[in-house]
């Protein structure tokens, strides 16, 4: 089981629930968890992320954050000494980390204050979107893997293991390209909190 903490809208500078789905045999746990900012103006909200939000490194803190765990359990058949993976059921542990403003806002702000949450949360959601289409591939990959002269189904085990390994790594590179697209000069990340932080 490995944890995954992505970077998720990482503040620039100085300014800057529980649900279940089911996808065949791969099931996506999702929860929510907020931390409390407050201020009166877009820059204090920033602030307030900045020294309240989830770490992001050792020394940085991130706006909102996605984590997750991968856990898979096979089913085995075993016939005249030939391993084959009946089932490969996989769970997948998504974890959200967003802001949530305390404070009363002025009208305007607020209004800018959805809009940025709205782009937070559909930067999250693609890191999540990412992570479960990488159980899928999972999935299939190892659906009717055989091996033969495995009669302990060691050689399968190991074989299952490489292929989650080697398709995490490929869907860690969509996630590592994603942030970078998002956090680039320019990018949607900056457009995200310089439009908050206007006065």
């Amino acid at each position: 089981m490995r944890l995954l903490t992505l970077s998720a809208l990482a503040l620039i500078g100085a300014l800057c629930g529980s649900a279940t789905a089911a996808s065949a045999d791969v099931k996506v746990l999702v929860k929510t968890r907020t931390y409390d900012i407050s201020g009166t103006t877009g820059e204090a909200l920033i602030a307030s992320m900045n020294r309240n939000g989830p770490r992001h490194g050792f020394m940085a803190r991130a706006i909102a954050q996605t984590s997750y765990t991968k856990d898979w359990d096979f089913d085995f058949v075993q016939v005249k000494g030939t391993c084959r993976i009946k089932q490969a059921n996989g769970t997948l542990n998504l974890n959200f980390t967003y802001p949530r403003v305390v404070s009363t806002l002025p009208p305007v702000l607020d209004k800018r204050w959805a809009r940025f949450f709205a782009g937070v949360r559909t930067h999250e959601g693609t890191h999540g979107d990412i992570a479960t289409q990488m159980m899928k591939a999972t999935e299939k990959s190892l659906m009717g893997l055989t091996i033969q002269n495995d009669a302990q189904c060691s050689k399968t085990r190991r074989e299952a293991r490489r292929r989650i390994d080697a398709i995490f790594d490929e869907y860690e590179a969509k996630q590592n390209a994603f942030d970078a697209r998002e956090h680039r000069e320019g990018g949607h990340v900056e457009y995200l909190v310089d439009a908050l932080a206007k006065s």
